[in-house]
């Protein structure tokens, strides 16, 4: 039987409650998966939440109920996210996401399992596991029933293999992918899926964003590689152009004029002097 817990005459807050349980079970994959989600979608946040309203939890607890010890009471999601929320309290980082504190529900939960999936679907409701010593609930009941998670994605790193459920009337619905092989997550104005591709040195199959038109959405270092690809293409354009003009007879003030660059721009490239 589960020990009974006698509530104190305040409810404890995240710096009160264990923020760690002491493992350290995680392989190297599910790292940089954590980063690569957060870093993609942070443009959206920010047009989303342009008062920076929002968290973004990474393997971090999530308290729902009030336990001895207090990490029963506590599920720790490998990604989520919650809207309208501060990323401060007070002054303070988050140690932990309570629920009788902060009293909004994550709006997207994500696991990236190990295995096929099998712990991240227990549906095994708290009446069961209190017949049996330290068990716990299992997730997909503590997420739909309790926490009642809107979308809820399991990741299987092994297999490569995606599923996302969605709350309607009061229980999870799988989702079936759309015509491009992701899953719709309306509120955010995106969709989740799997992209195959390197990040971090690590060659695999990734979970990724990608916005309401198709288009991938990028990491911070993908942006800025891109810029770069941009800004070199321009260049080589340019540098065509005014050789192009020259060859015609211009000099250097009239292809200056022409394509609205400066006088010196036009002298380096083709040593024309006016």
């Amino acid at each position: 039987m589960t020990r009974s817990v006698s509530l104190p005459t305040q409810l404890p807050d995240h710096t009160e409650l264990p923020e760690e349980d002491g493992t350290f079970v995680k392989n190297f994959q599910e790292h940089p998966q954590s980063i690569i989600l957060t870093d993609s979608i942070g443009t959206v946040l920010q047009k989303r939440h342009p008062d920076g309203q929002y968290a973004i939890g990474q393997d971090s607890g999530i308290y729902w109920r009030l336990t001895d010890p207090p990490q029963r009471g506590c599920e720790a999601p490998d990604w989520f996210y919650v809207p309208n929320v501060p990323p401060l309290l007070n002054g303070q980082y988050r140690r932990s996401y309570v629920l009788w504190q902060e009293h909004i529900t994550p709006l997207v939960v994500l696991e990236f399992a190990s295995g096929d999936g099998t712990e991240e679907r227990d549906n095994t409701p708290l009446a069961v596991a209190n017949r049996k010593k330290d068990s716990k609930p299992g997730k997909f009941w503590v997420y739909e029933q309790v926490m009642r998670i809107p979308y809820y994605g399991i990741f299987s790193m092994s297999l490569g293999t995606l599923e996302v459920y969605h709350l309607q009337d009061g229980t999870y619905q799988r989702l079936t992918s759309n015509d491009r092989g992701h899953y719709d997550i309306p509120p955010l104005g995106v969709e989740l899926g799997l992209w195959e591709g390197n990040y971090q040195n690590q060659h695999q199959r990734w979970l990724r964003w990608w916005d309401n038109e198709g288009n991938l959405l990028l990491t911070g270092e993908e942006r800025a590689a891109l810029a770069e690809e941009r800004a070199e293409k321009a260049e080589r354009s340019q540098r065509e152009a005014i050789s192009r003009l020259a060859n015609m007879g211009l000099n250097a003030e009239q292809i200056a004029e022409v394509l609205n660059v400066s006088l010196a721009e036009v002298k380096a490239i083709v040593r024309i002097e006016s």
